[in-house]
């Protein structure tokens, strides 16, 4: 379920959870539909981010993706233990790229 910025928002789309107001009130359930109105409203809500059914959407390139990873591993490089946890992100990574 990805989640998704408000002005990406597409008719037909089907919410993966609530939309809720500051409040904590439901405002919208899942499973609901969005169409041209509901979107207006939800943009009207200050929302910025709901979530939506569907697979994941990758907001940064895989290259992106890895570079951070190699950048947040950059001061622990050749440690044994975090090698491995890398190495497990990575692959992770790697996985949320590929074409299904």
């Amino acid at each position: 379920m990805p989640k998704m910025p408000v002005s990406k928002l597409e008719p037909g789309m089907k919410l993966a959870k609530p939309v809720t107001a500051k409040n904590g009130m439901v405002m919208l359930g899942e499973g609901t539909e969005l169409t041209d109105k509901w979107i207006e409203r939800i943009q009207d809500m200050d929302i910025t981010n709901i979530f939506v059914e569907g697979p994941p959407v990758q907001t940064v390139s895989r290259g992106e993706a890895l570079d951070s990873l190699n950048e947040r591993f950059a001061r622990v490089d050749g440690k044994p233990y975090m090698n491995v946890i890398k190495k497990i992100i990575k692959a992770h990574i790697e996985g949320l790229y590929e074409q299904h």
